[in-house]
């Protein structure tokens, strides 16, 4: 009787264990919809990447690194990247102010947990945080700082091939 209590115990904590995690993720993929984050250059990577921080803001810093590379490729395709130092600024890939609503499906599956967009950006430094990526900014929220590597060009290749951006050739 108590080797069943025991094991009801511990698969009770598990599964409360399980459900924290889904939703600290379901959170931060929702505050990540709203896209509140910052992007700065960090370096010009290997031949056609680009490496940037993004600074997250999120609940859970742990969160931050999976949100980080979301945040990083909405970043280059919508924002694009402010010049800093020496390093010149990249200009947004999807030129349109509205493209992200007129492909919305699109961006939404693209963006999606696991979605295409993974396949364009890596963890610089394999999560690990530097002294001062992790401030505390209120009573319950974090801005966290990671560095992400962009294959900018792959990307751009790709948003052309889908038909979401324009070729580069298109204009002349």
């Amino acid at each position: 009787m108590k080797r069943i209590l025991f094991i009801v115990t511990i698969l009770a904590l598990s599964f409360g264990y399980a459900s924290a995690q889904k939703k600290a993720k379901r959170q931060a993929d929702e505050a990540t919809m709203s896209w509140n984050y910052e992007i700065e250059q960090v370096a010009t990577g290997k031949k056609g990447s680009v490496i940037v921080k993004i600074w997250t803001i999120s609940s859970k810093p742990e969160v931050a690194a999976d949100q980080a590379k979301k945040n990083a490729v909405h970043g280059i395709i919508f924002k694009g990247v402010p010049e800093k130092d020496r390093l010149p600024s990249k200009r947004p890939l999807m030129k349109d102010v509205n493209g992200y609503e007129e492909n919305k499906a699109f961006f939404d599956e693209f963006l999606s947990n696991g979605g295409a967009y993974m396949r364009f950006v890596t963890l610089t430094t394999n999560g690990v945080l530097d002294a001062g990526d992790l401030l505390k900014i209120t009573k319950k929220e974090y801005k966290v700082g990671v560095q992400v590597t962009v294959n900018y060009d792959e990307l751009r290749k790709y948003l052309e091939q889908s038909g979401v951006i324009k070729k580069l050739d298109s204009g002349f």
